[in-house]
């Protein structure tokens, strides 16, 4: 195969191979590298990242504690005809529990009830991270 040059990026010149070769003619050697070897990963024991910082979620169980109590509290207010949406929730939980085995019905008033209570619990948690760690550090200071 003759040698001959391709025009790359910014007029560098290139020497054209072919993309697959099964000849081990040219005598280069190479070295298969094992991609469970974690000895250079290792630190105290565990297999850490470099690039990625371990406490990336930064968990505070202030942020847990306050956003269940700031949404159970809105959440027990009886706005809907009388009831609360805890309420509706957990009374719709025992009736679903008093015919056990059976699982609840699609058309049942406790997927409505399941979907729209949590939906709420984790808009404030997360409301509530942002919030508590834009504080902390300083995200909302002018």
């Amino acid at each position: 195969m003759a040698a001959s040059t391709v025009s790359g990026l910014a007029g560098a010149t290139l020497a054209r191979r072919p993309a697959f070769s099964t000849g081990f003619t040219t005598g280069a050697r190479v070295s298969a590298r094992n991609p469970l070897m974690t000895r250079n990963l290792e630190r105290n024991g565990r297999i850490t990242c470099m690039t990625f910082p371990r406490d990336w979620l930064r968990r505070d169980l202030n942020v847990i504690g306050f956003g269940l109590i700031g949404w159970i509290a809105p959440s027990s207010v009886p706005a809907i005809n009388g009831n609360s949406l805890t309420g509706l929730f957990f009374s719709s939980i025992g009736q679903e529990l008093s015919h056990f085995p059976s699982p609840p019905a699609l058309d049942s008033p406790f997927w409505l009830w399941l979907v729209t209570w949590h939906l709420g619990l984790f808009l404030a948690l997360t409301f509530g991270q942002i919030g508590f760690k834009g504080r902390t550090e300083g995200y909302f200071d002018k």
